[in-house]
């Protein structure tokens, strides 16, 4: 059975060979490296945390006397299989204005080239879109794998301190709501080069709204160098912790990590980008061409001491 094909459309001139798609999201957490990427993992991979307690230092004597305490976490990253299926039939396409640029003829034509271009592009973001919520908050079933947010809410061993109670978030609360994820995150993390405050979209225009001068906490009429909401950021920082926005996040909710502490696993990452195409005429002598994608994708933590979550709802303590 073929993939449907709707065509909406009427013949005016001729076509102007652009295709216009919906905005997508992208997967801007892998894209912009703010989990650790663990490639080639043909079917699953033990992430090692080791971890030393602070009782290190001990008085000098003349024998040996051990000190502090060494642990080692062990958690499995386990990437699930997933595909891209889809069979589009040439003969829809010929009752569009494609039709003139798949040939001369019914056996030997081909596919638009525009329309295929487009649609293995579309495709690929869109499964880049379908990765990167997936990679924060997707549940295990069909087309999807367990996401951080999800593992952390099962997690009995995440301190209740480091579970911060959500709210809906805007330019007037997001300062204080913000400023309770850093109070709560330990003081042997605060300060690590790689920590980041992984916040929503929506957590994101708050925070640069209130930048503006407009939230209630005395940034005052003009905002942030004295520009409202006239202004450009780059990367933006609270209380000294970058902030990362990752897109795949529900809206009101937010973690606090160090990016080594967080693990996304694929056979290879190339292979999210790849789309193979089969012409079935030869096969099966149908009118057929099937676009098909296949990779491994999974997440995984390491020290869940080490994650402060927020409007996370932890139902295992």
């Amino acid at each position: 059975m073929a993939t449907t094909l709707n065509i909406t459309s009427t013949y005016a001139g001729e076509h102007a060979g652009k295709y216009i798609s919906a905005s997508l999201l992208s997967a801007n957490t892998i894209l912009k490296g703010g989990v650790e990427v663990r490639p080639n993992i043909k079917f699953k991979e033990v992430v090692s945390k080791m971890s030393v307690s602070d009782d290190l230092l001990a008085d000098g004597t003349c024998d040996f006397a051990a000190t502090s305490t060494v642990t080692k976490v062990e958690r499995i990253l386990q990437p699930k299989e997933l595909q891209v299926n889809l069979q589009l039939c040439r003969q829809t396409l010929r009752q569009d204005w494609e039709a003139i640029e798949m040939g001369v003829g019914i056996m030997n034509d081909n596919m638009p080239k525009s329309f295929q271009d487009f649609l293995i592009g579309h495709v690929a973001e869109k499964v880049a879109a379908n990765i990167e919520v997936a990679l924060w908050r997707g549940v295990d079933g069909a087309g999807s794998f367990d996401g951080l947010t999800t593992l952390l809410a099962a997690d009995a061993d995440l301190p209740a301190a480091n579970e911060i109670t959500g709210t809906s978030i805007d330019a007037s609360n997001v300062i204080d709501e913000l400023g309770k994820i850093v109070d709560a995150i330990p003081t042997s993390l605060y300060g690590k080069e790689d920590l980041s405050i992984y916040i929503s979209q929506n957590i994101y225009r708050a925070y640069v709204r209130s930048l503006g001068g407009f939230g209630a906490n005395g940034l005052g009429a003009n905002g942030f160098r004295g520009e409202g909401n006239n202004q450009s950021f780059g990367d933006l920082m609270f209380d000294g912790v970058k902030l990362f926005v990752a897109n795949g996040l529900a809206d009101d909710t937010a973690i606090c990590a160090e990016k080594g502490n967080l693990f996304f696993g694929t056979s290879l990452l190339s292979e999210m980008q790849e789309i193979s195409i089969l012409d079935m005429r030869n096969l099966d002598g149908s009118q057929n061409v099937r676009y098909v994608q296949r990779f491994t994708a999974g997440v995984q933590y390491g020290n869940v001491e080490d994650i402060v979550t927020y409007g996370i709802v932890n139902a295992a303590n």
